[in-house]
């Protein structure tokens, strides 16, 4: 495994793990015992950056995830940079197997969410705090403001956004500076790459989610694969429906080509194409499975040249592909 830099000093590995999946919107949450057991092989793997927020998890036990990697690291909370979220809660009213958001970023509730997410991460400190959404009823150099607090206090050492706009990066960093950024970002959703002259210019990090389009990218589905209706976002996501596999096929091939020349697979060339795009970019799949966090870990170590992204680019700008899932909807409480 590789290693790089968010912002000014946050070392991490160049691959991350993200840990929403154990829990939350893959279907029901994995067996504790035997995701604990792959948490401890991603760190004997290298691993080094592990992702989760306070709204992983189910209606019988909502923080999940962050009980899980709070209670599973904490034998290597001082090898591992641990990164969770605040700022948003679901529409539990609402029928949809993606609830919608309710954005939250009051200073009261910020205050609440951190001493909560410190305690079941088993924790003095959060290495990364991102706020989740951008809250449209709280201005975010109020939040900043509460960051620079929080990090005086010592209850966390950086923060981030996540699917944050230029003007809301600028505006938070002249408060208080930004460690990184966390979009959605993929070979099927690139419009954030708009962002990368901003984050260059600011030294902010980009931390991709979905780098490989929830799994499509790996090219191990098909349009025979279902999905668990209840818990399993997919089983709603556009780019899984039957007919977006025939759609997407070039994009597939095209994938597979790159992965022969290099003698990788589709999902390794998938993410180092945005690894080796800047070296400030450090995507965060996520996974159930050791044979896939080897899989992954071992992106970093493949190396595609300036002239091999133009191409890939290229060839992305001209193949027709499906829609993409692009978020759960955000609505006002």
């Amino acid at each position: 495994m590789k290693y790089r830099t968010l912002g000014k000093d946050l070392k991490v590995s160049a691959v991350g793990l993200g840990c929403m999946g154990m829990s939350h919107a893959y279907g029901a949450p994995a067996d504790k015992n035997e995701m604990s057991r792959l948490l401890a092989q991603a760190i004997d793997l290298g691993y080094t950056f592990f992702d989760t927020a306070e709204v992983y998890g189910t209606h019988t036990n909502p923080h999940d995830n962050e009980e899980l990697i709070g209670k599973a690291l904490k034998e290597y909370r001082n090898k591992v940079v641990i990164a969770t979220k605040f700022g948003i809660h679901f529409d539990m009213t609402s029928t949809s197997v993606n609830k919608p958001l309710i954005p939250d970023s009051r200073p009261e509730t910020i205050r609440k969410s951190v001493e909560n997410s410190l305690m079941r991460l088993g924790t003095d400190y959060i290495d990364l705090y991102y706020q989740h959404r951008t809250d449209p009823n709280v201005p975010i150099e109020e939040v900043a403001g509460v960051m620079s607090d929080l990090i005086k206090e010592g209850k966390i050492t950086h923060w981030g956004l996540s699917e944050a706009t230029e003007e809301t990066i600028r505006r938070a960093q002249a408060v208080c500076p930004v460690t990184a950024v966390q979009n959605r970002y993929s070979m099927m959703a690139r419009q954030h790459e708009s962002l990368f002259p901003v984050l260059e210019e600011l030294g902010i990090g980009f931390v991709p989610f979905s780098p490989m389009a929830n799994g499509f990218l790996t090219g191990k589905y098909n349009k025979n694969t279902i999905f668990e209706s209840e818990m399993d976002y997919r089983s709603i996501m556009p780019q899984f429906k039957p007919e977006a596999y025939d759609l997407n096929e070039k994009l597939l091939q095209l994938l597979q080509r790159f992965a022969e020349e290099k003698n990788a697979t589709q999902a390794q060339i998938s993410l180092a194409w945005m690894i080796c795009k800047k070296p400030w970019i450090v995507p965060i799949p996520g996974t159930r499975k050791l044979e896939r966090l080897k899989e992954n870990a071992g992106s970093s170590e493949i190396i595609l040249t300036d002239e091999e992204i133009k191409r890939l680019d290229d060839a992305l700008d001209n193949i027709e592909m499906s829609e993409v899932f692009g978020g759960s909807k955000i609505v006002k409480e």
